[in-house]
């Protein structure tokens, strides 16, 4: 019953009987339960034969979500509502390359500032998201073998956050969280959906039928380490002619940089767009060719309905590129409902979508039924 509130199909406790098919009682045990855990809340609604029907709604304000999306030069945390609104953030200048050991240390700090300065005590917090720029293993929550992380590989994560807070803790690849937030934000009735973050490396996020699609081991969508052929530059994963070797953040920063342009990562080579550099504009179009070719593959498979582009390189340079390379590659079949845009939701995406991933999992059907039997 919460999930029908709170995905907003059924509002009313004649909308649960009718959708559940129980009866008058049974609804009214139950939904007097839910609003006793403070689950829901009952506000004045539409009237209905003459009488006037409580509304019923989901009470986002049962608990709050930490969440922080690790990247490879800086993590953003935030506090949210458990529908995804963000009630304050922050941002930490530490590089993955630290290490995992000083990264979740500098997070979990973040984690308690963000608490103490909108006032809400430990015990208020419902559950925690992380997302890593690497594939995740859904089985044990660990990276599995991240190209660009390699000192964490197998860490527990999740073990180690569970040392200051004892609540559930959730690790997603980023791509996969910016997939889930634009999707559940802005996509919910798109049964296909892509997004390809465009950053220091390259990855891509796939839902299907509104849920992440992971693979068997984490490993989906990671578009990143395919080879091209005839390509020699060395990707960080130590083979040669990955997409991520010649059309990252990282491969146009260091081509930037053989031409006396300062840049060092994605981030760089994202303020030199934004501030119109031509070489970097450049760069950053023939980069979109590169990951357009590759593209062209996963959508004539995935047929998507939407092709999101998102990271530090999302721009109207790296759209155009893409476009260019990927309908000439692909049959009109595989792309005349395919949707291609930017991002909306920009570097919020990841936060949002953890948020989402938390709250699906604390407040699911089976989770509420073990805390309402005590």
């Amino acid at each position: 019953m919460l999930q029908l509130v709170r995905g907003r199909l059924a509002t009313t406790r004649g909308d649960v009987q009718e959708v559940t098919g129980l009866s008058r009682i049974t609804v009214a045990q139950r939904i007097d339960a839910l609003l006793g855990a403070g689950l829901i809340r009952e506000a004045g609604g539409r009237a209905t034969g003459g009488r006037r029907a409580n509304t019923l709604e989901f009470n986002v304000d049962h608990s709050v979500l930490l969440v922080a999306s690790v990247d490879t030069r800086h993590t953003r945390a935030a506090l949210t509502k458990l529908d995804g609104r963000i009630l304050r953030e922050t941002e930490l200048l530490v590089p993955v390359a630290d290490g995992p050991e000083r990264v979740l240390a500098a997070l979990l700090a973040a984690f308690e500032e963000l608490l103490v300065a909108q006032g809400i005590g430990r015990d208020r917090v419902g559950g925690i998201g992380v997302s890593i720029p690497g594939p995740v293993d859904q089985h044990t929550g660990r990276p599995s073998q991240p190209p660009i992380m390699p000192t964490w590989d197998a860490f527990p994560i999740i073990e180690r956050i569970q040392e200051s807070f004892d609540v559930p803790v959730f690790v997603e690849n980023d791509a996969d969280a910016m997939a889930f937030g634009e999707q559940t934000s802005n996509y919910p009735s798109t049964s296909s959906l892509c997004l390809v973050k465009v950053s220091t490396g390259i990855g891509t996020g796939i839902i299907i039928d509104g849920r992440i699609y992971h693979g068997i081991d984490g490993g989906a969508g990671d578009i990143g380490h395919i080879r091209l052929a005839g390509e020699p530059a060395v990707c960080q994963c130590g083979s040669r002619g990955c997409l991520a070797a010649v059309a990252s953040g990282r491969a146009i920063a260091r081509a930037l940089e053989k031409d006396g342009i300062d840049a060092h990562s994605g981030k760089d080579v994202h303020e030199l767009i934004a501030s119109g550099n031509i070489k970097a504009l450049q760069l950053t179009h023939q980069a979109g060719t590169r990951i357009g070719e590759v593209l062209a593959t996963v959508v004539s498979t995935l047929n998507p309905g939407v092709l999101l582009i998102g990271g530090d390189l999302a721009s109207s340079a790296l759209i155009a590129g893409i476009r260019e390379a990927l309908y000439p590659r692909s049959l009109p079949r595989a792309t005349r409902n395919l949707d291609i845009r930017l991002s909306t939701l920009g570097e919020s995406a990841a936060l949002v979508g953890l948020a989402r991933v938390a709250g699906d999992s604390v407040y699911s059907a089976a989770a509420v039924n073990r805390a309402l039997a005590g």
